[in-house]
Protein backbone atom coordinates (compact mmCIF):
# COMPACT_ATOMS: atom_id res chain seq x y z
CA UNK A 1 0.00 0.00 0.00
CA UNK A 2 1.12 3.24 -0.91
CA UNK A 3 1.34 5.92 1.25
CA UNK A 4 -0.73 9.10 -0.25
CA UNK A 5 1.48 12.62 -0.12
CA UNK A 6 -1.17 15.37 2.40
CA UNK A 7 -3.51 17.33 0.76
CA UNK A 8 -1.86 21.15 1.62
CA UNK A 9 -3.88 23.47 0.59
CA UNK A 10 -1.59 26.86 0.80
CA UNK A 11 1.33 27.74 -0.41
CA UNK A 12 3.17 28.09 2.71
CA UNK A 13 2.64 25.06 3.80
CA UNK A 14 3.64 23.31 0.21
CA UNK A 15 6.75 25.77 1.40
CA UNK A 16 7.00 24.45 4.73
CA UNK A 17 6.97 20.58 3.30
CA UNK A 18 9.95 21.31 0.99
CA UNK A 19 11.48 22.69 4.10
CA UNK A 20 11.00 19.90 6.37
CA UNK A 21 11.67 17.63 3.50
CA UNK A 22 15.15 19.40 3.06
CA UNK A 23 15.75 19.55 6.76
CA UNK A 24 15.32 15.49 7.43
CA UNK A 25 17.73 14.98 4.43
CA UNK A 26 20.15 17.09 6.08
CA UNK A 27 19.66 15.29 9.39
CA UNK A 28 20.55 11.90 7.78
CA UNK A 29 23.08 12.91 5.87
CA UNK A 30 24.47 14.50 9.22
CA UNK A 31 23.45 11.25 11.61
CA UNK A 32 25.15 8.87 9.07
CA UNK A 33 28.45 10.21 9.99
CA UNK A 34 27.52 10.27 13.85
CA UNK A 35 27.11 13.74 14.63
CA UNK A 36 24.77 15.90 16.17
CA UNK A 37 23.69 19.12 14.03
CA UNK A 38 24.97 21.06 16.39
CA UNK A 39 28.84 19.27 15.75
CA UNK A 40 27.88 19.27 12.00
CA UNK A 41 27.42 23.13 12.15
CA UNK A 42 30.60 24.07 14.49
CA UNK A 43 32.53 22.00 12.27
CA UNK A 44 31.56 23.40 9.17
CA UNK A 45 31.99 26.98 10.90
CA UNK A 46 35.30 26.16 11.95
CA UNK A 47 36.31 25.16 8.38
CA UNK A 48 35.24 28.76 7.42
CA UNK A 49 36.54 30.24 10.47
CA UNK A 50 39.66 28.09 11.57
CA UNK A 51 41.35 29.69 15.02
CA UNK A 52 37.58 31.24 16.15
CA UNK A 53 37.49 31.22 20.14
CA UNK A 54 34.88 29.36 22.11
CA UNK A 55 32.87 32.70 22.95
CA UNK A 56 32.54 33.11 18.98
CA UNK A 57 31.20 29.91 18.62
CA UNK A 58 28.84 30.32 21.11
CA UNK A 59 27.75 33.63 19.67
CA UNK A 60 27.13 31.85 16.42
CA UNK A 61 25.48 28.75 17.83
CA UNK A 62 23.68 30.95 20.17
CA UNK A 63 24.49 28.48 23.13
CA UNK A 64 26.02 29.18 26.20
CA UNK A 65 29.79 28.89 26.80
CA UNK A 66 29.35 25.45 29.11
CA UNK A 67 27.25 23.98 26.67
CA UNK A 68 30.40 25.10 23.36
CA UNK A 69 33.24 23.41 26.04
CA UNK A 70 30.87 19.90 26.30
CA UNK A 71 30.17 19.88 22.48
CA UNK A 72 33.94 20.62 21.91
CA UNK A 73 34.88 18.27 24.04
CA UNK A 74 33.35 15.34 22.24
CA UNK A 75 34.81 16.85 18.91
CA UNK A 76 38.18 16.46 20.78
CA UNK A 77 37.87 13.29 21.71
CA UNK A 78 36.93 12.24 18.33
CA UNK A 79 40.16 13.74 16.97
CA UNK A 80 37.57 16.20 15.05
CA UNK A 81 38.82 19.39 16.73
CA UNK A 82 41.57 20.97 18.25
CA UNK A 83 41.89 23.81 20.99
CA UNK A 84 45.17 25.57 20.52
CA UNK A 85 46.42 28.28 23.41
CA UNK A 86 46.33 31.54 22.03
CA UNK A 87 49.49 33.39 20.90
CA UNK A 88 47.93 36.93 21.77
CA UNK A 89 46.49 35.54 25.22
CA UNK A 90 47.40 32.29 27.09
CA UNK A 91 43.85 32.17 28.50
CA UNK A 92 42.14 31.83 25.49
CA UNK A 93 41.92 28.97 23.32
CA UNK A 94 41.58 29.37 19.59
CA UNK A 95 39.42 25.80 17.92
CA UNK A 96 40.50 24.28 14.87
CA UNK A 97 38.74 21.42 13.01
CA UNK A 98 41.56 18.89 12.10
CA UNK A 99 41.73 17.01 9.03
CA UNK A 100 39.86 14.36 9.49
CA UNK A 101 36.58 16.95 10.92
CA UNK A 102 36.47 18.58 7.55
CA UNK A 103 36.99 15.52 5.89
CA UNK A 104 34.24 13.69 8.18
CA UNK A 105 31.78 17.02 6.96
CA UNK A 106 33.23 17.05 2.72
CA UNK A 107 30.47 16.94 1.05
CA UNK A 108 27.44 18.27 2.40
CA UNK A 109 26.77 21.30 -0.03
CA UNK A 110 27.39 18.80 -2.80
CA UNK A 111 24.46 16.58 -0.87
CA UNK A 112 22.56 19.75 -0.50
CA UNK A 113 22.52 20.56 -4.09
CA UNK A 114 22.02 16.97 -5.21
CA UNK A 115 19.09 17.30 -3.05
CA UNK A 116 17.53 20.81 -4.37
CA UNK A 117 18.04 18.99 -7.81
CA UNK A 118 15.98 15.83 -7.07
CA UNK A 119 13.23 18.25 -5.67
CA UNK A 120 13.10 20.34 -8.26
CA UNK A 121 13.23 17.44 -11.14
CA UNK A 122 9.85 17.61 -11.60
CA UNK A 123 10.36 21.23 -13.37
CA UNK A 124 11.25 22.53 -16.85
CA UNK A 125 14.18 25.08 -17.06
CA UNK A 126 12.01 27.71 -17.42
CA UNK A 127 9.78 26.52 -14.58
CA UNK A 128 12.57 27.02 -12.32
CA UNK A 129 13.84 29.78 -13.26
CA UNK A 130 9.78 31.70 -12.58
CA UNK A 131 10.35 29.81 -9.31
CA UNK A 132 13.47 30.97 -8.44
CA UNK A 133 11.97 35.00 -9.55
CA UNK A 134 9.10 34.64 -7.70
CA UNK A 135 10.34 33.29 -4.21
CA UNK A 136 13.48 35.54 -4.41
CA UNK A 137 10.37 38.79 -5.08
CA UNK A 138 8.55 37.17 -1.58
CA UNK A 139 11.63 36.71 0.29
CA UNK A 140 13.03 40.23 -0.87
CA UNK A 141 10.28 41.38 1.79
CA UNK A 142 11.74 39.40 4.76
CA UNK A 143 14.15 40.33 6.96
CA UNK A 144 17.49 38.33 6.77
CA UNK A 145 17.96 35.36 8.32
CA UNK A 146 19.81 34.57 11.95
CA UNK A 147 21.03 31.24 13.15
Amino acid sequence: MTQQAPRLDSLLQLMRWIGWAQRKAAEEWVRERDLTQEQSFVLGYLQRSPGAIQRDIAAITRTSAASVSSLLQGLERRGLVERRADAGNGRTKAVYATDEGIALIAGFEDAMVALDDSFLAPLTADERTTLQELLQKVTAQLPEPTR
